[in-house]
This record gives structure tokens, sequence and C-alpha cells, in this order.
């Protein structure tokens, strides 16, 4: 799949993938450890009239990373960058997993540009903590890290994936994303050869665990901040997604979602999945997905 690049307002160059045309449009934001590529289940099923667009998000895949991200939120300005360069006023915007967050952002920042909104097992809105861990590794509940680079030395969550990326690391990385992600059914040898390599590209994998620990869009502390409570200036309609195999982001996150913006949202839970529906159940998501925008 060929990326195209195009240079953003902030100076930073995205690399991107489009695909299909017509006045309806679709960014699709990737994960944590991820790239635009890993969409390519729903490149494969997205009808040729819709306009498909799926950025790697800064220091993501074949983006630049000249600039540090603080928050889910420069990337969702990131993503606002990119529509107004590509001249889209008003798109579907789906998330996957921390490109949920940001999606979550994006669409309480810039409500006039949204459409309609697709978080696929996203992280809450309420944030993703990371906890210091004892001598076992075991997570030391309410203990947080006091910057990015005192988070850069969580011994569980990032040094494995940080010293992977370093390395060039193609079998530990594999092994992490079968344990977490690919837990139901398995990438082929091909499939995971591609998006192994594009994880392997992550340029920001502290500032992304950082800017996620520190997500809280809510009016509640979450440890490490007491939120912006801007959740509430969301007024599209929403899909959320779920597997229930999903160890990753456990069914309570996507709760939190669903409460919080209870009257726009409408919750799919898919029964034989984890972390990844794009794997797991690419047809239907996708099935999911057109009718939801069509309704």
């Amino acid at each position: 799949m060929e990326k195209k690049t195009i240079k953003l307002n902030n100076g930073e160059t995205y690399a991107y993938v489009e695909l299909g045309s017509g006045k309806e449009a679709l960014i699709l934001i990737h994960g944590n450890f991820s790239s635009s590529l890993h969409y390519s289940p729903l490149f494969e099923r997205l009808p040729k009239d819709l306009h498909v667009l799926a950025p790697d998000m800064r220091g993501f895949g074949d983006s630049s990373y000249h600039n540090r991200i603080k928050s889910l939120k420069d990337l969702a300005d990131d993503i606002k960058s990119f529509m107004d360069v590509k001249g889209l006023k008003k798109a579907n915007i789906a998330g996957w997993s921390l490109g949920g967050g940001v999606a979550l952002e994006f669409a309480a920042a810039y409500p006039q540009m949204v459409k309609k909104l697709i978080l696929i097992n996203s992280a809450s809105h309420k944030g993703y903590p990371v906890f210091k861990k004892d001598e076992k590794g075991q997570m030391k509940v309410g203990e947080i890290y006091s910057s990015p680079e005192e988070l850069g030395t969580d011994p569980i969550q990032v040094v494995p994936l940080l010293m992977a990326q370093k390395n060039q690391d193609f079998n530990t990385m594999s092994y992490v994303f079968g344990l977490t992600v690919y837990t139901v059914n398995k990438p082929s040898a091909d499939e995971m050869k591609l998006w192994m390599n594009e994880s392997l590209k992550q340029k920001n994998l502290i500032d992304a665990d950082w800017a996620l620990a520190n997500f809280n869009m809510s009016n509640q502390h979450n440890f490490y901040n007491g939120g912006t409570n801007n959740i509430h200036q969301i007024k599209c309609p929403i899909l959320h997604t779920w597997g229930k195999k999903d160890i990753t982001v456990p069914e309570y996150m996507v709760l939190e979602n669903v409460k919080a913006l209870q009257e726009q949202s409408k919750l799919v839970v898919y029964e034989n999945c984890g972390h990844s529906p794009l794997t797991d159940v690419p047809d239907q998501l996708t099935k999911d997905i057109l009718e939801f925008i069509k309704e």
C-alpha cells in the first residue's frame, strides 16, 4: 500500500493512505505502536465511493517527529491541520485504541468538523494511567511517574517495547502483539511482517504513553491530573465497539465513554474478538461502520 506525504501547517510531514472518492469522507486514526497500514483490513473492504484517509500520526510510521507531543490534543490538532490542508471541512472520524482518545479530543475541540464518531476499542476519556511497578513487576496502583523520562523506565509497559523499537526487534514486537492484541485471530505471515515493521518505526513511544496517561477529559482525577471536563463538548452521534476478549482495553473503559456520552451513543460488542476487531471481525466491523455512517 503506497503512502502519500503532505506538509502540515505546523511544519510536520504527514504520511497517509488515501483511497476512494466521493462526498462522504472517513478519517481513520490508528492506535499506539501502529500506523495507517494497520487499517489495511478495512482498506480492502470499504467501498470506493467513500473517501478514506488514514494518516500516520506525528512520530508514528513514516510521519515526521520534529516537535515532541505533550498530549493527545496535540495529535488531534494535527488531524485538524491535515483536514485543512486537504480541504476537508467535515468528516466521519474513526479512532482505534489510543486513536480513539485522539478522536475524542478532536470531536470536543472541533465539533463542527465531525459528522459521526467511531470509537474502536477506545481508551477511556479518563485516560490510561501507567503506574509504577514493585519488585515482582506488579502495578502499585496510585503511584504515578513524575515525567515522561521517568515513565520511560517502566520495566513492564514501556522498556520492552522501547528496546524492541530501538533494536528493530521484530520477534519481540510480534510476541508482545500476540499476547495483547492478536489474542483471537492471528494475522497471516505477510500481515504480521507489514504491521510489525510499521510498529517498529515509532519515534515517540515514551511521549505517547505519557500523553495517554495524562489524557483526561472528565472532571474526575485520574491519578495524573484533575481533567479538562471537555467531554461534553462532543455533539455528534458516536458508535463504540468493544471485543469481549479484549485484555488491553477493559470493558469498564468503553462503558465510561458510553455513559459520559449516553444520549449520542450506540454500543456494539463482539463476542469472539480481542483488542483488534480489524483482524478478528473485519467484515462485521466494516458493516457496522458503514451502516452507522448511513444512518
